[in-house]
């Protein structure tokens, strides 16, 4: 940084515009992190308005669908517990109501991200 800084003098808004650089190509490049698979997912515009909240549930149900081979058995392990309590239930049908709020099919989350 000090060679390219004017005069050879690193200053405080020189290191900040270093610092955000640096965050934003880590963040984007890192293929296991979270804001990677949902960026992929989402794209950008739609990944920077996510919600604390919803930015992690998606991300564990992204990173389960790529683990799973089907979209029942994703749905069995991220609703493995609420299926106890119920006589009957459609762990698929659920996954997928709850990917398609955020615009996202079976076939993307599984499938176009690997």
């Amino acid at each position: 940084m000090a060679t390219l800084a004017p005069s050879g003098r690193i200053n405080q808004e020189i290191a900040n515009h270093e610092i955000d650089r640096l965050t934003r190509a880590w963040t984007v490049t890192v293929p296991n992190s979270d804001s990677a698979l949902l960026i992929e997912a989402l794209g950008v515009e739609r990944e920077a308005v996510l919600d604390l909240f919803d930015r992690d549930q998606l991300a564990t149900a992204l990173h389960t669908c790529l683990s799973s081979r089907t979209m029942s058995a994703a749905g069995r392990t991220l609703f493995a517990h609420f299926r106890r309590k119920k006589k009957s239930s459609n762990d698929a049908d659920r996954l997928r109501k709850y990917l398609a709020r955020f615009g996202l099919r079976w076939d993307e989350a599984a499938g176009k991200l690997v």
